[in-house]
């Protein structure tokens, strides 16, 4: 199976040059007629050929949807390590979202594995630049992974680190535009979201709901309903059509790629593709036989194989031609066009030029350690005033009983002194007596 990158050209509009009373026209002309206008197409087409272009997907969901799996499947190649359960469990023990990047490092003639760097929030990254390489078009592809999202018990603003990452990717490029040298911009700007969706059958959770919500105002969304081979054909059909009617009725906005062109074909696919979402998809990267003899990608069950590129079993050839043949340059332009301007209007519109983004958000494991941080510091500051509270009291009992010493002191003085007086007066009169 061939994979298909496209060269990221946008359209030109036609092309106008008016000199006295004449008006030449952009047209469909060779190149050894006319002025040659009709060749810059050719020109902007080497230029994007030679540069490539920048994509980067997202995987949001629980974990154990097989997100890994499918990102693996869709560039048929290792692209992300799968993780150990037994340390996926004990990473539970931080009770935070993390944000995990992961650089595509291999050309898809010959794949290596590539390597594995993790990004938790509010913390600094660095990346070897590596791209993945077709009929000499090149594309540097970042996957960007979410563990620990959705697997707790209480996830109360699971998303908030999400949603940070995304606003913090459309800030960084803002302020990188913002410099005088902007030849060398560091983009990691998500141009699409898979929302992985657990297989229930019954229709989207409130976590679900919460999450789109906020996912679809900043990238362009993409609801992806995981492992399809545990439901039947008509249950799966009635879960898309419960999950479409949520969608509808929350106002969620999810990606619509243009279905409207000038050739009818492709009218038609694009109706196909988008009649498809939420798209169900089955992820493998083994290589099963079928019962006719076929070598396919897919899974091996006792009742038969659920052949990943079997349009009958599940909805991949549709999501890849959307992602990848068919509108990788829809989604690029969409994120440029809508989701950047979007963000890059709102802050300007709230903040001065040079200003600092103000941060809305909090890590919730910071946010623990400095509540446990803060307690400790209270029960300390506590012990330490009783222990000064207990040192005042006894201070002021030994300063009551030397004050009543001291009076004991001037009492017995008093005392001698009137007794030496009394001493005195006698002596005095004894001696005028003689």
């Amino acid at each position: 199976m061939n994979l298909l990158f496209f060269p990221l050209v946008h359209p030109f509009p036609p092309f106008s040059f008016q000199l006295l009373e004449c008006q030449f026209v952009m047209a469909p002309a060779p190149i050894a007629s006319g002025v040659g206008i009709a060749n810059l197409p050719n020109q902007r087409h080497k230029i994007v050929a030679k540069l490539g272009s920048n994509f980067t997907i997202m995987v949001c969901g629980e974990s154990g949807l097989g997100k890994t799996t499918f990102i693996n499947t869709l560039f048929t190649t290792s692209i992300k390590d799968h993780k150990n359960p037994v340390r996926r469990h004990q990473k539970q023990l931080d009770k935070t979202v993390e944000i995990e990047i992961t650089k595509a490092g291999m050309y898809l003639a010959k794949a290596s594995r590539s390597d594995l760097l993790k990004h938790v929030l509010n913390t600094k990254f660095h990346f070897p630049h590596t791209e993945l390489e077709e009929k000499m078009f090149k594309v540097n592809l970042t996957v960007i992974d979410t563990p620990g999202f959705g697997d707790y018990i209480n996830n109360k603003d699971s998303w908030l680190p999400v949603i940070e990452f995304l606003d913090d990717q459309h800030e960084s490029y803002m302020r990188q535009e913002q410099q005088p040298a902007r030849r060398k911009i560091n983009d990691l700007r998500v141009h699409v979201c898979l929302y992985f969706i657990r297989p229930t059958g019954h229709t989207l959770t409130p976590l679900d709901i919460e999450v789109m919500k906020r996912l679809g105002t900043r990238v362009n969304l993409i609801p992806v309903i995981a492992k399809a081979d545990t439901l039947t054909p008509r249950d799966l059909a009635n879960f898309k059509r419960k999950i479409r009617d949520v969608i509808a009725a929350q106002n969620i906005q999810v990606y619509s790629c243009p279905l409207e062109s000038e050739d009818e074909a492709t009218t038609a696919r694009n109706m196909t593709i988008m009649n498809a979402m939420p798209f169900s998809v089955i992820g493998s990267t083994q290589d099963v036989m079928t019962p006719d003899g076929r070598q396919v990608k897919g899974r091996e069950y006792s009742w038969g194989v659920a052949e990943v590129e079997n349009e009958d079993h599940c909805d991949f050839k549709k999501l890849r031609s959307l992602l990848i043949r068919t509108h990788m340059l829809d989604l690029v332009s969409t994120t440029e066009d809508i989701h950047y301007e979007s963000y890059r209007r709102g802050q300007m519109e709230t903040r001065k030029f040079g200003d600092p983004k103000t941060k809305k958000f909090t890590n919730p494991k910071f946010k623990e350690e400095e509540d446990n941080l803060r307690k400790k510091f209270t029960e300390q500051v506590k012990q330490e005033e009783n222990r000064f509270r207990q040192w005042e009291q006894q201070l002021i009992a030994e300063r009551d009983r030397l004050n009543k010493d001291l009076e004991d002191k001037h009492a017995q003085i008093k005392s001698l002194e009137g007794e030496l007086d009394a001493l005195y007066q006698a002596q005095g009169r004894n001696t005028t007596r003689r």
